[in-house]
């Protein structure tokens, strides 16, 4: 199984948009500043999904590219933001695409990057930046452990006997790596987020993680359920925290 589309192949572009997590504007502001966009400037990002981190860059006025590999998120993100002037989106692989001669200021990836293995990523990233060009590279880490203990420990019970995916997720991003490709300046920082959700919000928000959606019939459906039991059983609400994690690194 190609890991890369399972959200386009198996979440519709409004599920996929509603539940997917969000980011910060703080997160936003600090991409801009570190890179200098501006209507002057060019950006990249690679596998926008349905857009939950492109809007903040294309209101900069800078030339905005997307490269998506999913045909079903490239007509959404179209239909979204088809109306900015300074938008574009290939419908490709960014593993394979031939960027030609185009160079970028940014070159940002919200989790899909952690899908490209380094030596491809990378070195393909450091090639399209122009000189003192940023890449930022961010995700979110959600515990709902620390906050609902005995909650989490009943949907353990729930993951043990249920949570059997098709194909394992194996693949793993060492982010501090992409000093090893020619990258200098490397920052992190976090950003922190609280949600409340019901047990349909959760159910919701759980089934379209990429492991997931590969879980067969009949262990999907009592995963699913066994999932909303618990949170109704714990008075129809959980709490999840968020960690939002940015790398920063520069082409010198």
């Amino acid at each position: 199984m190609d890991y890369r589309k399972i959200f386009d192949n198996n979440v519709s572009p409004e599920d996929f948009d509603k539940w997917r997590s969000r980011y910060c504007d703080e997160l936003f502001a600090d991409i801009i500043e570190h890179s200098k966009l501006g209507s002057n400037k060019t950006a990249l990002e690679i596998g926008p999904g349905t857009g939950q981190a492109t809007e903040p860059i294309l209101k900069t006025g800078c030339s905005y590219m997307a490269i998506e590999l999913g045909e079903n998120f490239t007509e959404d993100m179209k239909n979204k933001f088809g109306s900015y002037a300074n938008f574009q989106i290939v419908n490709a692989d960014f593993e394979t695409y031939d960027f030609e001669k185009n160079k970028f200021d940014l070159v940002y990836s919200a989790a899909t990057i952690q899908w490209i293995p380094e030596e491809i990523a990378f070195p393909k990233v450091y090639n399209i930046l122009k000189n003192n060009g940023t890449l930022a590279m961010f995700m979110t880490h959600t515990d709902y452990k620390s906050p609902n203990e005995a909650l989490y420990q009943k949907i353990q019970e729930v993951y043990d006997k249920y949570f059997i995916p098709e194909t394992p997720y194996t693949r793993h991003l060492e982010y501090k790596n992409v000093m090893n490709y020619g990258f200098t300046g490397f920052e992190c920082r976090h950003y922190h987020k609280v949600r409340e959700y019901n047990a349909d919000e959760f159910v919701s928000w759980t089934r379209i993680m990429a492991p997931q959606l590969t879980i067969q019939e009949p262990n999907k459906t009592k995963f699913l359920e066994g999932i909303s039991d618990a949170v109704l059983s714990f008075g129809n609400s959980i709490t999840l925290l968020d960690d939002i994690v940015l790398y920063l690194v520069r082409r010198p």
